[in-house]
């Protein structure tokens, strides 16, 4: 049996969409004639925060997208923490019922504090073993989720995600993929796939 759960973020634990381009549209106010909509940021969540830089600056050159995209994810950061987003019902009953058997960690492509933002605003922290993201070494997805692995002994890992990006990652990685359908983006193959994340518990069973 699987007893190490690793989530992606958003899209599958939560859609902070609306408050991350509240955040950025007070962030850019005199940087960049840019506004952002839920949608806009809903159409990058799953890349790291270069590639982001890149879609929506790109007239811009390098060295300035860069400090843009600084100022919006401090700005992000701290706004999260104090609103929060829109987490899903099923996250935090799902938190609970897994961590009496398993292991449960997340992995995302966000930048540095945006996991701890979340965990901190809902109470979450108890629950995390260890958490990494791309804001923290650079690293693409399938090196942060194989970097979690190994430096916590895993023997075996599900991957919780909602792209096609979370799914390449996961088998890139060595671990077993389920699809949060609900979210954000679809994937071609996958273990498990999930259209409550309440369904978790139970299809873990048979894997």
């Amino acid at each position: 049996m699987i007893n190490n759960i690793i989530f992606d973020m958003d899209g599958t634990l939560w859609d902070s969409s609306a408050n991350v381009a509240a955040s950025w549209n007070a962030a850019v106010e005199g940087l960049s004639d840019k506004r952002f909509t839920a949608e806009d940021i809903q159409s990058v969540m799953g890349l790291p925060m270069d590639k982001i830089a890149e879609k929506f600056f790109d007239a811009e050159t390098e060295e300035t997208r860069l400090k843009i995209m600084e100022r919006c994810c401090d700005g992000e950061n701290d706004y999260l923490r104090e609103h929060g987003g829109n987490i899903y019902p099923d996250t935090v009953p799902v938190f609970e019922e897994l961590s009496k058997s398993c292991r449960l960690f997340i992995v995302s492509n966000c930048q540095s504090g945006y996991i701890e933002a979340f965990l901190d605003y809902y109470g979450l922290r108890e629950y995390i073993t260890d958490r990494v993201c791309w804001g923290d070494n650079g690293l693409p997805k399938s090196e942060n989720i194989r970097l979690i692995m190994q430096r916590n002994g895993m023997e075996n890992a599900l991957y919780v995600g909602d792209t096609q990006t979370d799914c390449d990652s996961t088998y890139a990685a060595g671990a077993r993929f389920a699809f949060a359908a609900y979210g954000f983006g679809t994937a071609d193959r996958y273990d498990l796939k999930l259209n409550r994340l309440s369904e978790l518990p139970e299809k873990l069973k048979k894997l």
